[in-house]
């Protein structure tokens, strides 16, 4: 009987291990209305997603994870149906316009759930719309 519980206690161990939370390698989000500038404070990321399948909405709360705990963005390359790619480093979020010096092509999500990328015009990195054509609009005032 000893050896039963023994080797019960032998497998059911590793087991354990094995499946500690991947949340818990994550640090904490911030405390609420602090600045929150990684995809673990940003709300509306959707569970589950699988790489390359479609989406259906490239303005508002576009950022998912996958199984495997990779960040994707639903897009649509040349107006094609949208699906799920690879996100560019996202940095929480952010308001359209702010300044975002050394971050270009990068990605975060306004407060009311719009993608933004850092965008690169008259030598001034800021936050545009992710979801328009390259350019994103007018800098903010210097």
């Amino acid at each position: 009987m000893r050896f039963l519980v023994a080797a019960m206690a032998a497998l059911a161990a590793p087991a354990w291990v094995l499946t500690a939370s991947p949340a818990a390698a994550q640090p904490p989000p911030p405390p609420p209305g602090a600045e929150c500038n990684y995809p673990n404070c940003t709300p509306g990321i959707a569970p589950n997603i699988v790489l390359g399948s479609y989406c259906n909405n490239t303005t508002y709360y576009v950022f998912g994870v996958t199984d495997w705990g990779r960040l994707v963005f639903c897009g649509s390359p040349r107006r094609y149906e949208p699906r799920w790619f690879r996100s560019p480093e996202m940095h929480g979020i952010k308001v359209e316009g702010d300044l975002c010096p050394s971050l270009d092509g990068e990605v975060a999500q306004a407060p009311d759930g719009l993608f933004l990328t850092c965008v690169v015009k008259d030598n001034r990195a800021f936050w545009a719309r992710g979801d328009q054509s390259v350019g994103g609009g007018n800098p903010p005032p210097p």
